[in-house]
């Protein structure tokens, strides 16, 4: 396990892959069709449409989410306020990326840690979030009594750490800590196994329309080793066909089990840990 001296230190600078996490327009799965659907001079390139569609929908999701949280959730502009654990916690957003937004996973796993205290005791424990974008989740857990490292990429931290200090300061057991992660780079130099160890990792609709699935799956291979007792907290909400496959190839890796499945926003919360 990670030691409360190391993770006070500060953050290695991590190298910054060139990825937008599946940003209209940015992604590299995003080829071109001809007109016609073969090459050749002269003709005129169009954008594939599914890939257009899959970008538009995430796209629509940001910008016309529903609250269907209520009487929990209340929507101010740039920012939102939640009422979990027995704690207000208000979160500063912002639509320049996905990862400045709140979205279905973060807010349902964090309910579901809140109210399932006895299925998941986080007291005293120590807490990997992947993806932690605007820190919900890593906020709910460390006023659960967690250890809490909330990782993501370099340019989403600045606003991670503002919302971390601002709902966590003396309000929790432990501070949480702030670091920089690029899925599948430099795992094993940043975060060595022999001293980062947790005892859950969790991870709220880090599945989506981006073409780093791999890197993804590589990065809860590298915290979830078998034997490791680490348990993996997944919430999900399906959008698309990528999500399918990649769950499979999650379940090849993973002893999963369904630990429950909101119909309001179409989001399903997994426990799993590695298969030997």
């Amino acid at each position: 396990m990670e030691t409360y001296s190391t993770a006070k230190q500060s953050d290695q600078e991590v190298p910054k892959k060139e990825r937008t996490d599946g940003e209209p327009g940015e992604n590299r799965e995003e080829e071109e069709t001809m007109e016609n659907g073969t090459a050749g001079e002269g003709k005129q390139w169009f954008p594939n449409l599914n890939m257009v569609s899959d970008c538009k929908q995430m796209a629509r999701e940001a910008l016309d989410r529903l609250n269907v949280w209520e009487p929990s959730v209340y929507y101010t502009l740039g920012k939102e306020s939640f009422f979990i654990a027995g704690h207000e916690i208000c979160i500063r957003e912002s639509l320049d990326s996905y990862g400045a937004l709140i979205w279905p996973g973060a807010v349902a796993l964090s309910q579901f840690l809140a109210n399932n205290r006895q299925q998941v005791n986080l007291l005293d424990k120590a807490v990997l979030e992947i993806g932690a974008g605007t820190g919900l989740l890593s906020i709910v857990a460390s006023l659960l009594g967690a250890w809490v490292t909330a990782t993501d990429l370099p340019e989403i931290l600045p606003n991670l750490t503002f919302n971390l200090s601002r709902n966590s300061k003396s309000r929790c057991r432990y501070t949480p800590q702030v670091r920089a992660l690029t899925w599948g780079q430099d795992l094993e130099r940043d975060f060595p196994c022999t001293s980062c160890r947790y005892d859950y990792v969790l991870a709220a609709d880090v599945v989506y329309h981006h073409d780093y699935l791999e890197e993804l799956l590589a990065t809860m291979r590298h915290f979830c080793r078998p034997a490791s007792g680490t348990t993996l907290l997944w919430a999900n909400k399906v959008r698309f066909q990528s999500d399918l496959r990649f769950k499979k190839s999650f379940e090849s890796c993973f002893s999963t089990t369904l630990l429950t499945e909101l119909k309001e926003g179409d989001v399903r919360i997994y426990k799993a840990t590695a298969r030997e």
